[in-house]
């Protein structure tokens, strides 16, 4: 995998997109992607690990409400991971993460994931690089197991946004009602370390990425939603599922 600098990867659309005939598209991909989810959850054969990564502000809350929020909810779990509880602390980093796997024939979310482990944890140097580099092997092969003892596919996105686009949604939550319940005082002094997690993202892509790492821009809302709909419906579509028709008794 080539190495990645999200300093040089744009955070907007392509110019020559028009957001009105992008959100028509949209729509499209998501009435096909109800169908698909249907013939996954039927076939129950794959299953799909969707990881949604992003600074604060970046939008992944939006992604899992207009996108996945499209699809029949029997088939479709989230999970979003916060800091660690005392029990979860008393094991291994992935304990808590593994019994969230998805089933065959679902389609599973993590709104933060298993990467925090290796990104804030690092930032704050709760973790020391020596650590990290065992736990981004241990990343590895828990994702190994789901590929290849459980026919999942893995989807993992970072939402990228610019600093400015981030420090005017966070704004934002101060001063509209139905966003303000999101504001949290720390999330400006988190955004001071914008360098430091940058390059903390950098190194979880190079060295975690059995599974393809996705770059999404996102300070756009519309085109981020299209470009997460049209990845995993073209995952799906390669699957080539077939419905089993009547169960034999």
């Amino acid at each position: 995998m080539a190495e990645i600098k999200l300093a040089d990867i744009s955070t907007r659309a392509p110019k020559d997109l028009d957001k009105k005939e992008i959100k028509a598209k949209t729509e499209e991909i998501l009435n096909k992607l109800d169908a698909l989810q249907n013939l996954l959850y039927a076939e129950n054969k794959h299953s799909v690990l969707v990881v949604i990564q992003g600074m604060d502000g970046s939008g992944k809350d939006g992604v899992i409400r207009n996108v996945f929020g499209k699809l029949n909810p029997q088939g479709v779990t989230v999970k979003s991971f916060k800091a660690p509880a005392p029990e979860e602390l008393s094991h291994d980093f992935l304990w808590r993460v593994h019994e969230h796997a998805p089933a065959k024939g679902m389609i599973q979310l993590f709104n933060r994931s298993h990467y925090e482990d290796i990104l804030v944890t690092r930032v704050h140097k709760w973790c020391d690089d020596e650590t990290a580099k065992k736990r981004m092997k241990a990343i590895n092969h828990f994702e190994e197991l789901l590929q290849e003892h459980n026919n999942t596919h893995i989807l993992k996105f970072y939402l990228h946004i610019s600093p400015e686009e981030q420090h005017d949604r966070l704004a934002e939550r101060m001063k509209d009602p139905a966003k303000m319940w999101k504001y949290n005082e720390n999330d400006f002094e988190e955004a001071k370390l914008w360098n430091i997690y940058m390059h903390m993202y950098e190194e979880c892509f190079e060295n975690c990425n059995n599974a393809t790492w996705t770059i999404v821009p996102s300070d756009q809302n519309w085109y981020k939603e299209y470009f997460i709909a049209s990845h995993l419906c073209d995952l799906l579509k390669g699957l080539d599922m077939q419905y089993p028709g009547l169960k034999k008794e």
